[in-house]
């Protein structure tokens, strides 16, 4: 490698989304250390283009990142990688997708053999701000999702938007470590080469048990229900409801009966709502976590 970078700020891609879209994002949230700042990019075209070719088992894994991106287009910084990443696990975990954090070490390689080097397999805080790289693997479909990608300067400069990957995952068979400590996942970026070594469980415990994690749980979880909504709304539309109710997922399936074409609306604060029946049979704007499903429906991730 020609040089040694630490603590980067992370980023994402670009493109305007509709301006009725907008989630909150929580306030004080835990950060990464200072970068340069650059504002998170959203790509609207590049999620389109996925809602309209992926295969049913591809499509809650590779849209929801877009998604989210689209959503937080130019209004948050780009290195938020531990906001990005909590607020996902809710998002898929809403849709009945099992996504765990795993802090990593990401060495960028060009093709002349230079490159640099960003996040630690070590990290550390300073005040609330985390010197680390935070992706998600996705344990039951072997998917690994960078969304912040994009802070990285020669990622960004490519303008894929996040990186999502089929990896054969190596895994010691606990929910805790979904991914053994010093495996690496490689994946291609244009002419990058970006190869992520998984840290250790001190590193996951540096970002889960760290009482900033803990203060923002509920704006994290919030802004996940959001996102998983918009999504839904994505998914339920003409062309693509039919793909994504052969998608593997329960939960995600029940979503769709139960929400049907039924009118949603964002207020001011970004929250999300469904104007469908309640519990007791009368119509209300209800939160995505407040449909009533069927007994049998797998319950939302992470499990309380």
């Amino acid at each position: 490698m020609s040089k040694q970078k630490r603590g980067r700020k992370h980023r994402t891609p670009q493109k305007r989304a509709p301006r009725d879209l907008s989630v909150p994002r929580p306030r004080g949230a835990v950060a990464e250390l200072p970068g340069s700042g650059l504002p998170l990019r959203g790509n609207v075209d590049h999620m389109a283009r996925m809602l309209e070719h992926a295969e049913p088992d591809q499509l809650v894994e590779l849209v929801l990142p877009y998604l989210w991106a689209a959503l937080a287009d130019g209004r948050v910084p780009a290195n938020v990688c531990v906001d990005a990443c909590m607020t996902l696990r809710n998002a898929y975990g809403q849709l009945g997708v099992r996504a765990e954090l795993l802090p990593v070490d990401l060495a960028v390689q060009h093709e002349d053999g230079g490159g640099t080097r960003y996040g630690s397999l070590t990290p550390s805080w300073t005040g609330t701000s985390w010197n680390g790289h935070c992706v998600l693997v996705l344990p039951d479909s072997q998917r690994f999702v960078d969304a912040t990608v994009e802070q990285f300067d020669e990622v960004r400069e490519i303008g894929m938007g996040p990186m999502v990957g089929k990896v054969a995952l190596t895994t010691d068979g606990t929910q805790d470590s979904p991914v053994e400590p010093g495996a690496q996942v490689v994946l291609r970026r244009g002419g990058l080469l970006l190869t992520y070594t998984v840290a250790g469980p001190e590193a996951l415990a540096s970002i889960v048990e760290h009482p900033k994690a803990a203060a923002h749980a509920d704006g994290h979880r919030r802004t996940g229900v959001n996102v998983a909504s918009f999504t839904l709304v994505a998914l339920r539309s003409e062309g693509v409801r039919g793909r994504a109710m052969q998608a593997p997922y329960p939960r995600l399936r029940a979503l769709l009966r139960a929400v049907g074409d039924a009118p949603y609306q964002a207020d001011k604060a970004g929250d999300v709502r469904f104007c469908l029946p309640d519990q007791d049979g009368r119509e209300r704007w209800l939160r995505l976590d407040e449909i009533p499903l069927p007994p049998t429906t797998p319950a939302a991730w992470p499990l309380p």
